[in-house]
């Protein structure tokens, strides 16, 4: 089998195939791991959705998340168990803070 180069991959079209407007910055979930969109998307339109680069997110708990930890994307936020990958952590988040910062891929 041979494959085609197509295109670097870190912004995909994304069609919205929902009837509510996915907002710039919404997460995307894309099967079991995510995007974030990179501007508005109606219903049945196209739009930019980037899977690929560091995010901030809110965690759905306050727990202590080191650097190098695989997180998931959950209803909640991030979380360190999930079915939905997000990525993983780029810094230590502490168990204080809400936020925490992720490379997606």
């Amino acid at each position: 089998m041979k494959a085609k180069y197509w295109q670097k991959g870190e912004n995909l079209d994304y069609v919205n195939k929902t009837e509510a407007m996915i907002e710039f910055g919404d997460v995307v979930v894309l099967s079991n791991r995510i995007g974030v969109a990179g501007d508005d998307i109606l219903p049945n339109e196209s739009g930019v959705v980037h899977v690929t680069g560091v995010f901030s997110f809110e965690k759905s708990a306050r727990e202590e998340i080191t650097a190098g930890t695989e997180v998931f994307y959950t209803d909640s936020g991030i979380a360190k168990e999930g079915t939905v990958k997000a990525g993983y952590v780029t810094e230590d988040s502490s168990a204080d803070s809400v936020k925490v910062f992720v490379k997606i891929d």
